[in-house]
């Protein structure tokens, strides 16, 4: 399964992990901003949302970095690089 994937079939949920300021300027429709800085306070939010999670940021760092750490902690996630390509997956929904 890939992100792309998982968001053309509108399965899990999509994280924005970058700043509050950068998430009110533009986001995907539906998803959930959870700043990279606040990813480990977050832990059981982020347990409690539908699995898997796509995260996504301004390039693919940030989610990336996130990737790896929830990873770690057993949660199943995918970076999904970055928001505008995760809107574009998304406006392509079966």
């Amino acid at each position: 399964m890939n992100a792309e994937k998982l968001i053309k079939e509108k399965k899990g949920t999509i994280v924005d992990v970058r700043t509050i300021e950068e998430f009110s300027g533009g986001h995907v429709a539906g998803s959930i901003n959870i700043p990279l800085q606040e990813v480990q306070q977050r832990m059981s939010e982020l347990k409690s949302l539908q699995q898997p999670l796509v995260l996504c940021c301004a390039s693919g760092g940030r989610s990336g970095q996130a990737t790896m750490f929830l990873s770690q902690q057993g949660i199943e996630c995918y970076n999904g690089g970055s928001w505008l390509d995760v809107n574009y997956y998304q406006s392509q929904t079966v």
